[in-house]
């Protein structure tokens, strides 16, 4: 009776091992919704730079960043 209860609790399948694994689904989840919001808002970019809802503010932005240029009296912030 001793053995069975020992890896009830301990065992590979047991308690302990549905608990650690119910903690790596919660994390698994987060980390799902976590890249889920970043892929919404990486889409919502992609529209509007495609040439039927091309946003003017965007590529501006995109080809100041990629050209590395501004304009005289930009006002550069940096971030630490």
């Amino acid at each position: 009776m001793a053995y069975f209860a020992y890896h009830t609790v301990e065992g590979d399948r047991g308690v302990l091992a549905w608990m650690a694994l119910k903690g790596e689904i919660l994390e698994a989840e987060l980390q799902l919704a976590k890249v889920s919001t970043e892929r919404q808002q990486l889409e919502g970019r992609v529209q509007l730079l495609k040439p039927d809802h091309l946003d003017p503010d965007l590529l501006d932005e995109r080809a100041r960043a990629m050209l590395n240029m501004g304009r005289s009296g930009d006002v550069l912030v940096f971030e630490r």
